[in-house]
């Protein structure tokens, strides 16, 4: 077994667990802190420390019981899940060495160890910060590029544009030629953003006003592709205000993922869009190893070449602060990809 000039590995190390399943809204007693000693490598395993942690909307249906995810739903007292990053602290295992970049799929803790193939190793070269191994890229690439087939000339509109899918699928657009980028937000300041900062043509507050007096103003030849963050209302107005045949990537429906079942999921009206002659195509990213090096592709391309921004919260304190930063994403706090920064 082999270490370097590494921190020194604590006896203990602290991991979250889903404390109750998710009832309606999502509150601090959900989450449980449980202080465990840190795990040992068996032989060609390692040790990885976690660095950055990643949040998302999504985690809501994993907490859930009455889950409709293809997968089963998290059980009480199991260990929150979600992708990190992490640095390789002690390795018993040729593939991977003290020191290295991986990525983790162990969730929320401060430790993990596992065979050396269930943490892909990174390039710490590739990106400005290993936060950028954390993006929702995936699912806004494979939306935005392999469902919705966005291209040269497209007016697209995307809902729910300041959160981590949608901030870049807005951006992914751009570089593949769309030729106006309209999307929704919550505030003035989300709004700003969005133009000032990403490149978006146009943005509206969907507080402000029907959704498709917005839509009609800013795209009156109508949207040729929707990327759908959000549901409900903003579904509606994007049919209305959408050309004939028209592309909709449903992506999420974050309008309608509180509260009880029958209330948050809601079969969208097809009616309208059939008669459009829409494409009305929800999608799940399961980051697959394809879908993951697309995505890196593009996104170290892009960013090299100036064209993309990187929008994203890194929140600080540990992995106590994780409950809390995803109650306040989910609240509307942040801009852009959230993470949570474990390790000092």
């Amino acid at each position: 077994m082999t270490d370097s000039a590494m921190p020194t590995i604590p006896d203990t190390a602290k991991e979250v667990r889903l404390a109750k399943h998710l009832e309606g809204e999502l509150g601090l007693d959900n989450f449980g802190l449980v202080q465990m000693q840190t795990p040992e490598p068996g032989t060609g395993e390692v040790l990885v420390r976690t660095e950055y942690l990643g949040l998302s909307v999504a985690y809501l249906e994993m907490m859930r019981a009455d889950s409709h995810l293809p997968i089963p739903p998290w059980e009480v007292g199991q260990r929150i899940g979600g992708g990190a990053v992490g640095t390789v602290v002690r390795s018993d295992s040729a593939d991977l060495a003290v020191g290295d970049l991986v990525r983790t799929m162990a969730g929320w803790c401060e430790y993990s160890a596992g065979s050396a193939d269930q943490y892909p190793k990174l390039d710490p070269e590739l990106f400005p910060s290993p936060v950028h191994y954390l993006s929702q890229g995936p699912t806004a690439y494979y939306g935005m590029a392999d469902i919705a087939r966005v291209g040269t000339g497209d007016v697209v509109f995307v809902s729910g544009a300041a959160g981590g899918v949608g901030s870049l699928a807005g951006q992914i657009a751009r570089c593949r030629g769309a030729a106006k980028v309209i999307g929704s937000a919550g505030s003035q300041a989300k709004i700003d953003y969005l133009v000032n900062e990403l490149g978006f043509d146009a943005a509206f507050n969907y507080h402000d006003g029907p959704v498709l007096d917005h839509l009609r103003e800013l795209a009156p030849e109508g949207i040729t592709v929707f990327f759908d963050n959000v549901g409900g209302e903003q579904f509606e107005a994007a049919v209305a205000a959408a050309a004939s045949g028209a592309r909709f990537a449903l992506c999420g429906a974050l309008a309608t993922q509180i509260g009880d079942h029958e209330n948050r999921l809601p079969e969208p009206d097809r009616t309208a869009a059939t008669a459009k002659k829409i494409e009305v195509m929800p999608f799940s990213t399961y980051h697959t190893p394809d879908q993951v090096a697309a995505w890196t592709e593009h996104f170290s391309t892009w960013l090299g070449e100036n064209r993309f921004v990187f929008p994203r919260t890194i929140v600080d304190g540990g992995i106590t602060a994780a409950p809390r930063a995803l109650v306040s994403l989910l609240r509307g706090a942040y801009k852009g990809n959230v993470s949570v920064k474990v390790a000092d």
